[in-house]
């Protein structure tokens, strides 16, 4: 199989590019960021502010950020202390707001540099469409808050390990490291900052999957053993 083994020929993908994609899901109601992460961000970031007294969430993938913008209003009349930023590769922001603690950036994850870290990671239905998913993973425990919390869709089956008719060796992997996955709710969580070593070698991307859970094509993120993958180069 040929991968795509770098963030260029992933970007011109027709499957990254979908322009099906709902990308303009918003934070309440029937097609929604609470529904999808079966997750009351809301509720969420009030506590983290009685808390801290502030709060700080970042959102991979955030499409047009509608969601974000309402987010940003809410708190903002509220009077609480919420800086929101989203990322997302296409970067087509359709949505406005008077808040000044929301920022939407164009930028992959490998790319953005966060100025400090967060009490809140999410990602909706983004992780099908990146390529080392695995590595985007290990990256946002990094910048997590030690109280902080992550959850994101992501489904095993777009996980492929070399040698292996399942991706349960890479799961085993998550769990043991304290990150919990549901393969009937398809979410993946972490509370509480981590530093990974995934003992897995980044093979490259494949945009010939297919459709996944979600009914859309998705991208299969393709891994060996870090002691396959050196026999491989060999």
């Amino acid at each position: 199989m040929r991968y795509l083994s770098n963030r260029e020929q992933l970007v011109c993908s027709d499957v990254v590019a979908n322009s099906q994609m709902n990308r303009q899901r918003r934070m309440r109601g029937a097609n929604s960021y609470e529904r999808d992460l079966k997750f009351d961000l809301l509720k969420y970031l009030r506590l983290v502010c009685q808390r801290e007294g502030r709060a700080r969430w970042l959102h991979i993938c955030c499409g047009a950020g509608n969601a974000l913008v309402e987010a940003a209003d809410v708190t903002a009349a509220e009077s609480l202390t919420v800086e929101i930023v989203g990322i997302d590769l296409v970067g087509r922001f359709c949505a406005n707001s008077e808040a000044s603690r929301l920022q939407l950036m164009k930028s992959s994850v490998e790319d953005f540099q966060p100025t400090s870290s967060f009490d809140l990671i999410t990602s909706v239905h983004g992780l099908h469409y990146l390529g080392d998913k695995l590595g985007i993973i290990a990256t946002a425990t990094s910048w997590l808050t030690p109280d902080g919390r992550c959850v994101g869709n992501l489904d095993a089956k777009n996980l492929q390990l070399h040698g292996h008719r399942t991706s349960e060796a890479i799961f085993r992997y998550l769990r043991s490291a304290g990150l919990s996955y549901s393969s009937r709710t398809k979410l993946l969580e972490y509370r509480e900052r981590r530093e990974l070593a995934p003992p897995f070698e980044y093979l490259g991307a494949d945009d010939s999957a297919g459709p996944n859970y979600t009914g859309q094509a998705a991208i299969n993120s393709h891994y060996a053993m870090q002691s396959k993958a050196a026999e491989k180069s060999t």
